[in-house]
Parts: structure tokens; sequence; C-alpha cells
């Protein structure tokens, strides 16, 4: 519901652009009844029962009882339906009911009857306003001001004057006005008339001064009173406002517009209770005003009642929506508030009809923040931009719409542009919440520093500003700071006790932390204030699958589907679980199910499966998968890059080139997705792609270091050693306290085959930032097969601090493997199994010790791995190789076949075909793949075996 509170009360201003709806009776008019009533044109015998209708309808009409009138009059015409009479009244009391069509109708039978001209112009002209036919007021004859009575043609044309300038003609209505004032200079109600007109032209200065005019010639008027005010409030003199509609309902408590703009304007200034008073007290006057329906949603809403706020919404719409779009395409106001009241009720297509309206009419006013939503509500953010910006040209400050403007931007891509935006928004108010917003869009932008650092200064100075704080706790567990995001979590709760997304951001923290249990405790209060909250029955899930409690999790997550078949994100929750489990066909199955439920603004299940397929090396099958996801995202960067990923896997390099051309042109000057698409053109080996992608990164973000450390890894393979080297010493002096300047220098000093400058370079790294990273690029600078124990005592000094590094262990356990020390090598795969049991690489490397071994285990360690990955090269072949040395010819014959197809560059994988080969008799086949292995120009374990192969079988 909170999606109308935006613009509130404010927006109840009606008469700052326009005149109210409702009309009243001209003391004209109630000569006329009372005149033609003592004319004894109903006196006849024959007309008595007539008569007796009409009289009864004259005592309610002066009673305000519109509707009995209205009955009585047609209770008349029954009975004779040429009374003249009975057709003025019964105008006069349809028009005053708002039934601006039919009165309209009694008005021309009125005058086909014979009335003057002069009696029922000026009501007349009032119902054409009320139908929006302001343009025929102003073209048909019988409304020429000409030849009617001085007090008529005032009336008339003050009319006309606003009927002009709800056309938007604003010089030809305050001509009309000065014409109407030279006829009675006295009057008030010129000025009064005046005021709305400057308003809308945004003239406040002369709409001052017409107010003050007006209120010097009726200083106890409740019009004047309340025009005062108007014009006070619309620039912004609130207790000025407040004061002025005070004096006006001092003068008469029934002024509905005055009572309508108080109790809105109590509403914008935080006075709830006061603005409540009059939102009752306006129901009881006015009791089918549909501004005080919708004031009272706000307050509704204010109180947190969700139904009672839905309840006055449908109330207005109740009211409006029966009323032509044509009888109210000029009252503005009217067209904005049912517009709101729709979005409220997240109509969105109701909505923007009224507000489409509306923004004709009134040009670019506050609802253009409305109407830019529901655009990009329908993804529609070309129209979006355009109203943002026409809105922006007459408020060029206007934080909220900066904001939105910034939003729409983001939504195309277009961080850079998002970011500036934000940025000159905060220059027009500094303000907490501002702050906030740009922090979130650098954080779509991929810049999470700075994201970081502005959120944390908004959090800082309003800690009230939550969306900040659960912001910078996701910022904080990404990058380990998890006492940090602990600390906000914990505030946050604190806060907002009954806040379950906040209890589910604290469970996120805890686990993140080690603290099992009592992440535990926080996703199962959250889901005890929110029962229907999924997002903590899938946190209480992910902690069931950590412990291996797969069961437990499959459990919870079938209940959410059982609630809903079609919820996505539990779709892909059970996807992640069989993953774990090692089932990809069920993995497969529920992603493909995932899809088939995504509406088309659902890209994950198409990336999952694109994933899926990759990882089981199913490259086909990721094709059909990647096609899919292309008609839904094809003018996406990234349903373009995991496209090339799939082209690439399916060998097609050039369309994979294409593919990253066209997503360099649609990611324009945006640098992290510039980057993501260098990296791949680098896998292509496309280094001028590369280069020019990282080129327009730089060119919006000169300083962006990922963009910069990938042109010093282009440069690096380009050749260009002294410009890679120049831009690596730059980001050191950027960043003297950040390890990726040392990193890339070392990696230009391997290039450049000078060892010792690269070991020095990765030694500053790792002491800059002591890292898992840093540490083993600095172990494999120094390591060589002769010269090894130093590299591996400098790891064990990491992993005694460390212990639970696993990429630490199985790079010691591959050093000592390199250096034939395979018992030691077997330990340290073992230990670092204990960590990971799973880990296919490390089961397939102490499988290949234990062959070394003459382990009879090794066989067995091989397996578990093909379990794990049935279709991995490397893993086929250990399997292979070992069944070879147990004896199974056949068995590892056929596997290094499929190895072999498999991954048919690996020279040792076609050496160890070969041999199997040569052994069986195939010395012709043999030939050809001992030879394929040397050409490879590769040096590789067993080159020189594989030479003397080759010569033996020559």
């Amino acid at each position: 519901m909170k999606r109308f509170v935006a613009f509130s009360a404010r927006l109840m201003r009606s008469s700052a652009v326009t005149t109210p709806f409702r009309h009243r009776s001209s003391r004209l008019a109630a000569a006329l009844l009372l005149c033609l009533a003592g004319a004894g044109t109903l006196a006849a015998p024959e007309d008595d029962k007539a008569a007796r209708f009409y009289e009864d309808a004259l005592v309610r009409y002066e009673a305000h009882d519109l509707p009995g009138a209205i009955i009585q009059l047609k209770n008349a015409l029954q009975v004779k339906k040429n009374l003249l009479p009975v057709h003025v009244l019964l105008g006069k009391a349809l028009l005053e009911n708002s039934e601006v069509g039919a009165a309209e109708v009694a008005f021309a039978e009125a005058l086909r009857l014979g009335v003057s001209r002069a009696e029922v112009v000026v009501p007349l002209a009032q119902s054409y306003v009320g139908q929006g036919k302001q343009k025929l007021l102003l073209e048909e004859a019988q409304f020429n001001p000409a030849g009617l009575p001085e007090g008529v043609r005032f009336d008339l044309l003050l009319l006309r004057a606003a009927a002009s300038a709800d056309l938007g003609n604003t010089a030809a209505a305050l001509r009309t006005i000065g014409e109407a004032r030279a006829i009675d200079t006295a009057s008030s109600r010129s000025w009064l008339a005046e005021v709305p007109i400057r308003i809308r032209a945004g003239q406040f200065d002369q709409a001052d001064v017409a107010a003050g005019k007006a209120l010097a010639l009726a200083p106890e008027s409740a019009d004047a009173w309340y025009q005062q005010g108007s014009v006070a409030h619309v620039q912004g003199n609130l207790e000025s406002a407040l004061a002025a509609y005070d004096k006006a309902l001092g003068f008469d408590a029934d002024h509905v517009e005055a009572r309508v703009t108080r109790a809105g304007l109590l509403l914008d200034m935080g006075r709830a209770d006061a603005a409540a008073k009059d939102v009752a007290e306006l129901r009881r006057v006015s009791p089918k005003e549909p501004r005080g329906a919708y004031l009272n949603a706000l307050l509704a809403e204010r109180r947190g009642d969700a139904e009672a706020a839905a309840h006055s919404l449908r109330e207005v719409t109740a009211l409006l929506d029966p009323v032509p779009i044509d009888f109210i395409r000029y009252r503005s106001q009217l067209l904005m508030l049912n517009g709101l009241a729709h979005f409220g009720l997240n109509q969105r297509e109701k909505a923007k009809a009224y507000l489409e309206t509306f923004q004709r009419v009134q040009g670019h006013s506050a609802a253009s923040k409305i109407l830019a939503r529901l655009y990009m509500a329908d993804r529609n953010v070309h129209e979006a931009i355009t109203v943002l910006e026409g809105y922006l040209r007459r408020q060029p400050g206007d934080p909220q719409a900066l904001t939105l403007l910034a939003s729409a931007h983001m939504s195309r891509g277009d961080h850079a542009k998002a970011t500036q935006l934000m940025q000159q928004a905060l220059r027009s108010s500094d303000a907490p919440q501002l702050r906030t917003a740009l922090g979130l869009t650098l954080l779509g932008g991929g810049h999470l520093a700075d994201a970081t650092t502005e959120l944390a200064a908004a959090y800082k100075r309003d800690p009230r500003q939550t969306q900040a704080g659960s912001a910078l706790v996701g910022l904080y567990l990404r990058s380990g700071q998890t006492k940090q995001a602990l600390a906000i979590a914990q505030a946050l709760t604190t806060r907002e006790p009954e806040n379950a997304s906040f209890h589910n951001l604290l469970g996120l923290a805890r686990a993140r932390g080690g603290d099992t249990p009592g992440a535990k405790l926080a996703f199962e209060k959250a889901l005890s204030l929110a029962p229907g909250q999924t997002a903590p029955q899938f946190n209480l899930a992910r902690l069931d699958m950590a412990a291996k409690a797969y069961p437990a999790a499959e459990a919870r997550l079938a209940a959410v589907l059982k609630a809903n078949e079609r919820d996505i994100d539990a779709l892909l929750e059970m996807a992640a679980l069989f993953k774990l489990r090692g089932q990809p066909a069920q993995v497969q199955h529920w992603l493909q199910k995932a899809n088939d439920f995504a509406p088309a603004d659902e890209l994950r299940p198409g990336f999952g499966l694109i994933e899926l397929h990759l990882r089981e090396n199913r490259p086909a099958k990721a094709l059909e998968a990647s096609k899919q996801l292309l008609t839904k995202g094809r003018e996406q960067v990234p349903v373009l890059l995991a496209h090339s990923r799939v082209l690439m896997a399916n060998g097609d390099i050039p369309g994979a080139r294409t593919t990253l051309g066209n997503a360099t042109r649609l990611a324009a000057f945006e640098a992290p997705a510039q980057v993501d698409i260098a990296a791949l053109q680098l896998r292509i080996d496309n280094l001028p792609g590369a280069a020019y992608s990282l080129e327009k990164a730089l060119s919006s973000q000169p300083d962006h270091l990922p963009a910069l450390a990938m042109m010093t890894e282009v440069e690096t393979r380009q050749g260009e050693f002294e410009k890679a080297e120049q831009r690596a010493r730059n980001i050191i002096k950027r960043e003297p306290k950040r390890a990726v300047g040392h990193t890339l220098l070392g990696s230009v000093a391997l290039a450049r085959k000078q060892t010792a400058a690269a070991v020095t370079a990765y030694r500053e790294a790792h002491k800059a930032e002591p890292s898992t990273d840093t540490l083993l690029r600095l172990y494999r600078a120094s390591f060589t097969p002769n010269e090894g124990k130093a590299a591996i005592a400098l790891a064990d000094q990491w992993l005694a601090k460390h212990p639970r590094d696993v990429r630490v262990h199985k790079a010691i356990a591959d050093g000592h493997a390199a250096m034939g020390n395979f018992a030691a090598a077997r330990t340290a795969y073992e230990g670092a199994l204990k960590l990971a049991p799973d880990d296919t690489e490390t089961l397939n490397n102490l499988a290949n010790a234990l062959l070394r071994l003459k382990d009879p285990a090794a066989l067995g360690i091989a397996e578990q791995a093909l379990a794990k990955d049935p279709d991995n090269p490397l893993v086929i072949d250990t399997v292979g190789w070992i069944s070879f040395h147990n004896g199974q010819t056949d068995r590892a014959l056929q596997l290094l076949r499929g190895a072999r197809l498999r991954a048919p560059g690996n020279a040792e994988i076609r050496y160890h075909l070969a041999t199997v080969l040569a052994k069986t008799g195939r010395r012709g086949e043999a030939k050809t793949e001992v030879a394929a292995a040397l050409e490879t120009g590769r040096s590789f374990e067993w080159t020189a075996e594989a030479k003397a192969l080759l010569a033996a079988l020559k």
C-alpha cells in the first residue's frame, strides 16, 4: 500500500490547479425559482397534482435534499411534460447533484420551452464544464456574453475564463477575467478566479497579488482566505497556508476545499491526529467527496491498516470510475486522484490511463513520477525516461525524480548515467535517503567499494536508513567482514524486532560467522513473524544442506512448493539440493520445471540449465538452452555472455566473437560489463577484442581497477611488456596497500622469464594482502621440482595459521608429487580430502599418487572420482591408466578412447592411449596417437617415454 504515500496529501490542493467539481446555486438562480414558483403557471386545476410534486421538490431542494427533489420533479413531469419551472429546477438539482449530463438535457428542454437564455446560461455553462465540454463553451453561440445582463455576463465570463485556462490558453483566460472585472470592480470573485490560473501557470507572485486583492475586498470571505492559503501552500509556506485555511474554515466550517487542503497539509506536516479530525468532518459534510476517501486511505496506511486503506481506495474508484473520462478531462485533480487510487490498489493499467490523461491536461507535475513508475513496471523504460526528463526540466532539482530517472537508466544497464544522476540529486539535497539511493545505484553497477562507502555514510548519519543497513549486511558478508555484518544485522533487529526480513539477515550473518545454532534461531524467528515468507525457509533448508541433512532440506522445499508449485526460487533451491546430492538428472528436472514456469523476465532457470549442461559436458544441450534464453533476453548483456560461453564450448569461436561484439555494443561504456566481456575475449585469444572492451570501460571510468588490471594482462599477452609494466607500477602507486599492482608486475616478469623479479613482486603482493590467492602465486613462482622445499615450507607456514585452507593443502600435495615424493603427496591429498571429501580433483590426484606407490587402493579412489564426475576426461584417463596397470586392458582401452574423444588436445591422454594400443598390437593407431601427443609442442610428464615409444613404433 505504500505505493501511493509518496505523493500523499500535497496533491489534495485542488484550487491550485482547477475549480471545484461541485457547483453551488447562485442567488440569481434562486430568485428565478421563486419568480417561476409564484407566476401561476401551475395553477390550473388539472395541474394540481404536478404542482404539489413541484412544491414538495422546491422545499426539498432548499433543504439540500437533492435526490428527493429530483424524484419529485420527475414525478411532476410524469404528470405533465412541458412544465417550464420543473425543467429549470430539475436542471439545477441535477447539476448540484453532479449529474451534469442530465442537467444539460433539462436546461436544453427549458430553452426549447421558451425560458430566457439569461435565466439558464450560467448553470448550462456549468454543466458543460462538468462534462469536459470547455471547447464548446467557448464556441457555441448560446454562450456568447453579448446581450446578457451585467450580473449574468459577469458569471459567464468567469466560467469562460476557467474554460480557456483548462484548454491551456492562459492569456485568453486572463483577458476574459479582465472583461469581467470591468463589469464589477468591487467584486472579489474576479480576483479569486485569477488565483488558480496564475498558480497553474507558475506565476506565484501574481497569484499572491490576486489573492491579496480578493482578501482586501472580502476580508470575511472563506473563499478568499482559502485562495490565500493555496498560494502560500504551493510556495512551501506551510505555516502561513495552515493559518489561512484555519481562517477560511472559521468563516465557513463547511468549506469543502479548505477542509480538504488543510487535512492534506496536516498529513504532510506529520500531524495525523489533527488531519483525521478534518477528514472525519469532511466525510460528514460531503460523504461522497472522493478526496475525503483518499485522505482516509492515507490515514489508514499511516496506522499500518492495509485493509482499511484498500477499502478507502476502492471507495475512491467506486465514486470516480463511473464518471465518463470526458466529464473530468479538465478536472485534473480528479484524474490524478483516481489514478493514484488505482495505483495504490496495484491496478496499473487503470492507473496509467487516468494519469496519462492528467499528464496531457496538467503537463509535467509530481504525478509524472508515478506515471514513470508505471512505465518502468511495464518495462517501457523509454517512456519513463521521457516523462521524467520532461518533469525535471520544470523541477530540475527534484531528488525523487532524479532517483527514479537513475533507476530507469540502471534498468537499461547504464549505471554510469544512473550514478551521475544520483550525485546530482545529492547536490540538491544531501539527505541520508539520497545517499542510500546512490549507494544502491553504485551497488547495481558493481562498484562495491564505493557502494559500501556511501551506504555506510548514510546508515551512520541516520540509522533509520534500514535499506542502507540491509544492503551493507550483504556487502560486508560478500567481502568477508562478518563482524561488521553481524553488528548491523543485530542493530536492525533491535530497531524493528517485528521485521522478519531483518531476522533473516541476522541469520545469514550468524551462519557466515559459523554460528549455525544462532542462525537457525534467527531464521525460525523470521518464519514465526512471517509464516508465508519463503526466504527464511530457504535459508533453513540451506542449513540442512550444509549439515548433509538432505531429506530435511527436501521436506522444507517441498512444503513451499505444495503451497505454490510455481515458486521459482523453491524450484531453483531443489536443483541446488540435488546438485549437492550428485544427481544431475534431478538437477535438470527441477531446472527445467523452473524454466517452464518462469515468466518472460525470469532468466535464472535458463542460466542454470546452461551451467548444468556445460558442467556435464553436454555442449549441444547447452546450446539448446542458450537459444531459448536468447528469446527472452537477446538485448541483455548477461544473456549474450552466457551464449558466447556456450558457443565456445561447441567450438564455434567465430560465433562467440560475433556475440561478444554485440555484447560490447550493448554494454556501451559500462565498465563492469565490459570487463566481463573482455575476460571472455581473452578465453578465445581475441586480444584486440578484449583491448577494445577495456578501452570503452576505461573511457568512462579511467580509474576502474578491474579494467586497468585486465588491460595490463592483455598488454602482457600481446608482448607489450613495457606498457604492461608501467601500467602495473601506476596501479601500485595508486593502490600501494593492495596486492593487485604487485601481482600484475609479477605476471609481467614471469612473461619475460624473469623468475626472481616475479617472486619479489608476488612476495610484495602477499605482504600487502595476505590471502590464499597471493600465497599460491608466490608458491608457484618459487616452486621448481628440484628446489621445491622452500616453497612447500612457505605453504606449510600458511597452513599453520589457516589449517582449513583446502587449496593450499592441494598445492602442497601437487608440489610433493612434482618432486617425486608420492608418500608425502598421499598424506597431503588425504588431508585435503578430510576438509573436502567430495573434491573430484583431489580424489583423482590421490589415485595417481597411489598408483606411483603401487598401492592397490588406487583404482578404488579413482572410481570414486569417476562416480562424482563421470564425464571428466582427466578422471576417465586416470581410471583407464590404473586399469591398464592392473591388467584390465580391454576396460583401459575403452576408457582411454573415451577420454581422448573428450579432450583430443591433451597430450598425456593420447600418450596413455598409445601405450595401451601398442600393448594390444594396434601399432599403426598407437603411432598416430603418440605422434599427435608430441606434435602439441607442450612438454608433459611423459614426454621422454612418448618419444621412446614413437621411436620403437617406427
